[in-house]
């Protein structure tokens, strides 16, 4: 399915120049490759995922004399040394010391290793006595879908054991694999054959097939997927309308959204939903004028504009700054008896606190307190954000320690917004006790916690720690992305770790991903001043080929 052999023909040719300079060492190294560096032991670029730059403060020096690649906060030396320290693709020894490992350890140490191919991946599997279950296969799945063929893999062992069979959740979860990575035909073909078998197609399949499709940028087949859904047994109603609606308003084509509105309106009359969904699309791409008529169509139809109508015109301009429209459309709410709720205020004070008005982000807040809105985890979210932003940290701190009384538990976007804080302000102690808190508040970490996290720790040169988190962020089955590795490779590019950032290169193309132009570009030209103009050539044939395969 893969055909990698061509990429790992290149890989080895890319690795062999320096293997031997590196045998002698027992070091281990952060990643795979044997072209790595020795290891002694966030909204930011266009190619790192969003990391609140106002956070940062050049005010705060580093650990005086902490440069070491090793070292390790010594008041989170335990923690640390708890969790296991090898990267993601070394968690588990090969060779378990422990008889009661568990089968996903066991069969992760099996999948840490590169494969040419899925044939591979199924033959590795086949030797490990182990038989899948359905959370089995679920866990690997999530574990490994940035590596298609070892998805792909696991996927065909499974369904060749027998008295196994995987669930419709599974085939659901493959088919979004498949469209994250961008093979739509053998995506298709895993539609056939659920359709092949009773109640394993259903909305819940369709709607990840059109979204995969709408974010690919390719609307028309995402409309055609819902054109063609009752062949596989799913009913074209205003459910499934609104969902390829909302798939196409998210991924910028409102367009689209308006046109399949009227290609099926006669057959499937449209709901306010419908129309809150277009005039969100509508104002999301700074059309306001369309986003009106589309209001007073809205009207006409007899569906009366609610606070998600208006709170879309809000958040459009709230994001322009455009305060004076803000005040316009909260009034013509009052007029019309819409009252605005929790989400409307937050939107507004979030916006006010990113444009520095932090006396009239405060008064929203005095207004939410008055008309008696309730405050959850995104209003803390927003208001913690504010007072980072405007360096009242101590603040944001007591009002995050004081959730919990004011009936609001903590989620993982309060903990991403304190991490990113801490993290910006080089207040690494402060960042991990969060992380280690999450952990123990059993607040499971997305890749949006991890991001700032990672940048931290490759501006300090702290390799052992990013380690840690690589190997944090396998436990807790957050893969890393294509703008993780962006990241990775952009940060480590800038503190000088050029091998390591090369590791992280091959990694993600034997994976089936192609890198950014942006990524790629960073690296050649760190590697050009460098002067390593071998490891440049073999950088650019891995591109080369990397976007050969994505053709396949």
């Amino acid at each position: 399915m893969m055909g990698k052999h061509q990429i790992h023909t290149v890989l080895r040719m890319f690795l062999s120049s320096k293997s031997a300079k590196l045998n002698h060492s027992p070091t281990k190294f952060l990643c795979t490759s044997n072209e790595l560096t020795q290891i002694p032991d966030p909204h930011g670029s266009p190619e790192s995922p969003d990391l609140p730059t106002w956070l940062y403060d050049k005010q705060n020096p580093e650990y005086a004399g902490s440069d070491s690649d090793d070292f390790v906060i010594p008041s989170l030396a335990k923690w640390v040394e708890s969790h296991d320290l090898s990267t993601h693709e070394e968690l588990v020894s090969d060779t378990p010391s422990e008889e009661n490992v568990s089968d996903i350890s066991k069969l992760s140490s099996v999948l840490k290793n590169q494969y040419p191919s899925e044939d591979s991946v199924v033959q590795a599997l086949n030797g490990s006595g182990i038989q899948p279950t359905n959370d089995l296969v679920s866990q690997l799945l999530r574990r490994f879908s940035g590596s298609l063929s070892v998805c792909y893999g696991v996927f065909i062992w499974g369904k060749n054991q027998t008295g196994y069979r995987h669930t419709p959740e599974l085939y659901n979860l493959m088919v979004d694999v498949l469209g994250r990575h961008r093979k739509f035909n053998l995506m298709w073909d895993f539609v056939k054959e659920m359709a092949g078998i009773e109640g394993h197609v259903s909305l819940v399949t369709m709607t990840k097939v059109m979204r995969r499709l709408a974010k690919a940028g390719n609307y028309d087949d995402a409309i055609e997927a819902f054109r063609g859904m009752e062949m596989f047994g799913v009913t074209k109603d205003i459910g499934a309308l609104n969902l390829l609606m909302d798939a196409l308003v998210k991924e910028r084509s409102v367009e689209h959204a308006h046109l399949v509105a009227l290609e099926f309106e006669s057959s499937i009359p449209l709901n306010s939903d419908s129309y809150n969904i277009l005039i969100h699309g509508y104002c999301k791409a700074r059309l306001f004028v369309e986003a009106r008529r589309t209001m007073d169509e809205m009207q006409k139809q007899g569906f009366r504009p609610c606070v998600v109508s208006y709170t879309s015109f809000i958040e459009a301009y709230s994001k322009e700054k455009d305060f004076r429209n803000v005040d316009a459309i909260l009034e013509e709410m009052r007029q019309r008896g819409c009252k605005p709720n929790a989400i409307t205020y937050t939107i507004i004070m979030h916006a006010l606190g990113k444009a520095r008005h932090l006396k009239a982000a405060m008064e929203v807040y005095e207004i939410m307190k008055t008309e008696g809105c309730e405050f959850d985890a995104s209003f803390y979210s927003s208001l913690l954000f504010i007072l980072c932003r405007c360096g009242r940290v101590k603040d944001a701190w007591d009002v995050f320690e004081d959730m919990e009384n004011q009936g609001v538990s903590k989620d993982c976007l309060t903990y991403n917004t304190m991490i990113a804080c801490a993290c910006a302000r080089s207040q690494e102690e402060n960042a991990l006790k969060l992380l280690k808190r999450m952990e123990e508040d059993s607040c499971k970490p997305n890749v949006d916690t991890y991001a700032p996290l990672l940048k931290l720790f490759c501006r300090k040169k702290r390799m052992k720690m990013l380690k840690l988190l690589l190997g944090h962020m396998f436990n807790n089955d957050v893969n890393i992305d294509l703008g993780t590795y962006a990241l990775l490779i952009r940060e480590l590019c800038i503190c000088g770790k050029l091998e390591v950032a090369c590791s992280f290169f091959d990694e993600l193309i034997l994976k089936g991903m192609v890198p950014w132009d942006s990524t790629y570009k960073i690296l050649v030209e760190k590697l050009e001043l460098k002067g390593m103009a071998e490891t440049k050539q073999k950088v650019e044939k891995l591109m080369l080929v990397a976007k050969e395969q994505n053709k396949l």
